[in-house]
């Protein structure tokens, strides 16, 4: 799908955490604040477009609420969301970053009644980004990240995401393994991405992510994540999405 949205319906912007969205609330032009749902949104103008950005909050039902709430509310023309994630996929490494290509759920199981990961009564697994705007955002990381951001990679793929923080290498090899078995590689694991999707293709909105690699989901996860959200994943939110909405 290519994204038709009408160029002033505002772009919905949504954080996974408060570290990132507080660097883009410091970039909005007029900033205002708007309740809704017992979520805060920020509107206001980013590169001279309107914008919207939210807190997803963390885990599936969260990030589907707020998501339902921005596309009633604000009826945006595109939702875009960054974030972390565990690097689970081959030369998926810390400090890199996925662009989302496709969106599963590593935790839907309604066999036998529906094979593994498919969503009950969509009839599919995997939801698609959106063609243009996840090209728009491959082109972003590059500018942003930059010979500046030293060995960064730019990876495109299938985000996995799941109501489990994955922090053991156990843990995270079975789902690997499990997903492997039914046709699926990802190459990141997270835990709002595959909702927010679902959500976006229910309203017809075209839908893009991409992920900062902060951990490879394994037994230090725990002890990376927190540091690693406040001295690298908030930068490159701010600096991905300013490159982003340039391009827009």
């Amino acid at each position: 799908m290519t994204s038709n949205a009408p160029e002033n319906q505002p772009t919905a912007i949504l954080s996974a955490l408060a570290e990132e969205q507080g660097g883009l609330i410091a970039l909005l032009h007029n900033p205002q604040r708007v309740q809704r749902a017992g979520r805060d949104f920020w509107c206001g103008h980013l590169a001279d477009k309107p914008v919207v950005l939210g807190l997803s909050r963390v885990g599936k039902v969260a990030a589907a609420t707020t998501t339902a709430a921005l596309i009633e509310t604000f009826d945006v023309g595109r939702v875009v969301f960054t974030g972390v994630a565990g690097g689970v996929g081959p030369g998926v490494q810390v400090g890199d970053v996925v662009v989302g290509t496709g969106f599963v759920q590593h935790d839907m199981d309604a066999s036998p009644l529906f094979p593994r990961y498919e969503i009950p009564l969509y009839g599919q697994s995997v939801f698609l980004g959106d063609a243009w705007l996840t090209a728009l955002l491959v082109q972003a990381c590059g500018t942003a990240l930059g010979k500046d951001r030293g060995a960064a990679r730019v990876h495109q793929g299938l985000i996995a995401s799941g109501d489990q923080f994955v922090s053991g290498v156990t843990e995270s090899a079975a789902i690997l393994r499990a997903l492997l078995a039914c046709g699926h590689l990802p190459l990141a694991v997270e835990m709002e991405g595959a909702a927010v999707a679902q959500v976006c293709a229910d309203y017809g909105v075209p839908f893009a992510a991409v992920r900062t690699i902060s951990d490879r989901a394994d037994d230090q996860a725990h002890v990376d994540f927190p540091k690693f959200v406040s001295e690298v994943a908030s930068v490159y939110a701010r600096s991905i999405i300013g490159a982003f909405m340039r391009l827009l």
